[in-house]
């Protein structure tokens, strides 16, 4: 029984989701693929996708986070028969609406369809009674949002901000060639493996401009539960008018993300939503590094003449001891400056015609990523810290399984969505 039937139907048991058991419907026939499995982390190669069904095979450790409006916890846990750890998606489908249940039947369908190393991957799906459990690769450093909370609280070095917007925009990229809009980029759903790879998630939010075959030029569908992303949604999409929206939204979102990488604060945060809609609406000469849109601090943003990240030495403490790192690593001055190429990549996100905006495809030449040419995918763990792997708290598994009775607070993060 497939996954389209599991919603469908009794809710039981199902049998794992692996793509050469799906039929490909026919509009989904001619992705376009970008299998660059070099660049995939030794965690997601073939040889090690873990495919087991059997719940006993799982050994939970601790729940790292909670997300899809609450009905999902998110947990750490262990592959026992590989000693492989993995992340796995916890929902309850009877406490799911028809229409929550549909939008997870989209968003575990697409990932299977989907074949890219920067969009994030689910290696199983099956049922426990009435509990959905998606299993995927354990991502060490968790998502950028929790970076910015746990180490960089006034903002990230504008080197590590262009590794992870670099693996963003590819994913974006490839969503786009293929007729689909994210609608809900944020740090919340960029995802940092252990190894450095960078992968987008929040596929429930997507929506695709192909219908019977066809690609639409535009979409005047709203996302569902979407107030919690409006402040990264672009001014055409908040209007929701007969002109409606395009692929060019999540342009603007892209933004929006970097400068809260840059400020580590969530841009409008702290807005009425109906002051934020007229600030976002009325365009130049707003600019999202005005202080006034960024809650309790000044904007922490100055051009640099000098075109670099300025430079500091900071004796930072972490769990392994005490080191010496510049700038670019766990802590960055107040006073930091960005380089006309960042500032020029945020404008041109932020225009206020989408026409005006670049590509994805574009965005990826843009001469603030030129760099990434000469750097690697481990460049991007030079910039952070070691990865800090959960504490090995083992929760037997019961059968039938039951939802877990301990509760790890300081653990969690809201950036659990599929």
């Amino acid at each position: 029984m497939s996954l389209l039937d599991c919603f469908c139907t009794s809710r039981t048991q199902v049998e794992s989701l692996r793509p050469e058991k799906q039929s490909e419907p026919s509009t989904h026939q001619n992705l376009v693929d970008e299998p660059t499995l070099s660049l995939l982390p030794s965690s997601t190669r073939a040889s090690e996708v873990i495919c087991s069904t059997n719940v006993s095979h799982y050994e939970l450790q601790v729940e790292i986070g909670r997300g899809f409006d609450n009905l999902t916890s998110v947990h750490l846990a262990r592959h026992t028969p590989t000693g492989t750890l993995v992340t796995i998606k916890i929902t309850n489908l009877e406490n799911c609406t028809e229409e929550r249940l549909k939008a997870l039947q989209k968003a575990v369908i697409l990932s299977h369809f989907f074949r890219h190393p920067n969009i994030t991957t689910y290696w199983t799906v099956f049922t426990v009674g009435s509990w959905l459990w998606v299993i995927s690769p354990f991502m060490a450093y968790g998502s950028a949002s929790q970076l910015l909370r746990t180490y960089f609280p006034e903002g990230m070095s504008e080197t590590l901000i262009r590794n992870i917007l670099f693996g963003a925009v590819r994913g974006l990229n490839y969503l786009h060639q293929n007729g689909c809009i994210h609608r809900s980029i944020n740090p919340s759903h960029i995802l940092i493996s252990g190894d450095g790879l960078v992968t987008l998630s929040g596929l429930f939010h997507l929506h695709s401009l192909v219908k019977h075959g066809q690609r639409h030029r535009a979409v005047y569908d709203f996302p569902q539960c979407s107030t919690s992303v409006q402040p990264w949604l672009s001014p055409e999409l908040l209007r929701q008018d007969l002109h409606g929206y395009n692929v060019k939204s999540d342009i603007y979102s892209v933004g929006i993300t970097a400068c809260e990488l840059a400020s580590g604060q969530v841009p409008f945060q702290d807005m009425h939503r109906t002051q934020m809609l007229l600030q976002k609406l009325k365009g130049p000469p707003y600019s999202p590094l005005d202080a006034s849109i960024f809650p309790q601090s000044e904007s922490r943003m100055k051009n640099s003449r000098s075109g670099v990240d300025s430079g500091m030495g900071e004796s930072v403490h972490v769990s392994s001891g005490t080191r010496t790192v510049n700038s670019d690593r766990l802590q960055t001055p107040s006073s930091k400056t960005f380089s006309p190429a960042f500032l020029s990549l945020i404008q041109l996100c932020l225009q206020q015609d989408p026409e005006k905006r670049p590509s994805a495809s574009s965005l990826l030449s843009h001469v603030f990523f030129k760099q990434m040419k000469e750097e690697s995918q481990s460049s991007i763990l030079s910039l952070l810290p070691p990865p800090c792997h959960k504490p090995s708290i083992s929760l037997s598994p019961a059968s039938p399984w039951t939802e877990p009775e301990c509760d790890f607070p300081d653990e969690k993060d809201l950036s659990g969505e599929f």
